[in-house]
């Protein structure tokens, strides 16, 4: 008698779990991406293009002269430029929340989304003045780099999908519409 591994049956599966397994790393995967895909989208359209809007500024002698400053810092420093509006962010959600309290809403509703409009382009503005300084950190430019793979991963996942197709074809549309109509 040999004590040799036997062979598996050629398409047998070797474990019941496997197939589960992979179900559920699919279910994750696609879970993920459905949570990321406002994330990402924002990212793609909202933030750069408040930070490239926030950039026009930059004509102003003073703003150039303050962004030349910026760009000039320390890796520490320019963490440091860099989270201090996000804390200076909180007490204005803060007081947003307490109109809300106070029944005031839509006040409240409306310091928060222009509170998160001023935050995200004054955010996105320092960070693309800042980022080789951050990028000197090698936990964060890791974390970067993984996160712009997964971005690219699932904005092509996303551009791959029905409702991103047939979005896309709508807007193209409305441009075209809009583009004879205003030329004739």
């Amino acid at each position: 008698m040999s004590s040799a591994p036997q062979e598996p049956t050629p398409g047998a599966q070797p474990s019941a779990s496997r197939p589960r397994a992979s179900s559920l790393r699919r279910a994750l995967r696609t879970a993920l991406a459905v949570i990321a895909a406002p994330v990402l989208l924002f990212e793609e359209f909202g933030w750069r293009p408040l930070a490239r809007w926030l950039g026009l500024l930059a004509r102003l002698p003073l703003v150039a002269r303050l962004e030349a400053r910026v760009r000039g810092l320390s890796r520490w420093a320019a963490l440091a430029v860099f989270t201090v509006p996000t804390l200076l962010l909180l007490p204005v959600k803060v007081g947003a929340l307490a109109l809300i309290a106070a029944g005031h809403k839509l006040a409240g509703l409306g310091v928060i989304a222009a509170a998160k409009v001023v935050g995200t382009a004054l955010l996105g503005r320092i960070f693309l003045l800042t980022e080789p300084q951050l990028r000197q950190f090698g936990w964060l430019a890791r974390a970067l780099d993984a996160w712009h793979g997964f971005k690219q991963r699932a904005m092509a996942w996303v551009r791959a999908s029905a409702p991103w197709r047939v979005a896309r074809a709508a807007v193209l549309a409305l441009r075209r519409r809009w583009r004879h109509a205003r030329h004739g």
